[in-house]
């Protein structure tokens, strides 16, 4: 069984399994990468923390009823942990269908119920030398309409 958590580089390509679904003419891909700001502050780098048994059953578990939902044969997510630096990817979600339309709202379902789902903790590290977890996503049962709320921080200075 492949591993839907990595502490190391997230590799795209092995997702992708190309010639595995011939009856499948879309393929649609998320890659989430670590960016430089946010809401107003310059971030240095990021941590992602997680009860790992529970985030990866839920990954599987979207996976799977990402699959049911859309009647889509492939749904791979992949999301990091540990320290990454700006440019490094986050998470990765691959969807192959037989139709884009499918393939892009599968996607797009699959991406955010984990976002709003999986027990993983991001902090951002800021060049001021403070940090602050995200807020914003959380343990939800209404995945038919995630919310557009936006994040809220709540920083602390770090030692050490």
């Amino acid at each position: 069984m492949y591993e839907v958590l990595s502490h190391t580089a997230v590799a795209v390509e092995p997702l992708l399994e190309l010639d595995a679904h011939p009856e499948c003419g879309g393929l649609a891909l998320f890659v989430g990468t670590v960016r430089d700001h946010h809401e107003g502050r310059q971030v240095h780098h990021l941590k992602y923390t997680a009860h790992e048994p529970l985030a990866a059953k839920v990954i599987r578990d979207v996976e799977h009823a990402t699959r049911e939902r859309y009647g889509v044969p492939y749904v791979r997510i992949v999301h990091r942990l540990g320290d990454l630096s700006i440019g490094d990817v986050a998470i990765a979600c691959v969807v192959r269908a037989p139709h884009r339309a499918e393939a892009f709202d599968a996607c797009r379902y699959a991406v955010d119920a984990v976002k709003h789902g999986a027990p993983i903790w991001k902090e951002e590290f800021y060049a001021d030398g403070s940090s602050a977890f995200v807020e914003g996503c959380c343990i939800r049962d209404d995945l038919d309409a995630p919310a557009a709320t936006p994040h809220r921080h709540h920083s602390h200075t770090s030692h050490g």
